[in-house]
């Protein structure tokens, strides 16, 4: 995702980028160490997806933004405090672009 002045952003990449800041918008308005959680876990999936998940493997990405937006929501509740992270097997990755 590191685009620089000179490159314009896709469609896509401007949707995970924006889901990326608003996860930390909403991390904001957690308790402080919550938020330490929230953050680290939020970075720590996004850069993993970033290097594990193939760009042109439009349908993974595509779920993985709708399981990110759906997660956000269930953030974004005063209820919820806390933020867990899901590892999904690679072979499924693989598998989803056929």
């Amino acid at each position: 995702m590191g685009a620089s002045k000179g490159q314009k952003l896709s469609g896509m990449q401007k949707q995970v980028l924006s889901l990326y800041r608003g996860f930390l918008r909403a991390a904001r308005s957690k308790p402080a160490e919550d938020r330490r959680q929230i953050e680290s876990i939020v970075s720590a999936e996004f850069r993993q997806n970033s290097k594990q998940v193939d760009r042109k493997n439009f349908l993974y990405i595509e779920y993985l933004l709708r399981r990110g937006k759906k997660q956000l929501d269930q953030l974004k509740s005063p209820d919820t405090i806390g933020l867990s992270s899901v590892n999904v097997s690679s072979s499924k990755k693989q598998n989803a672009d056929t």
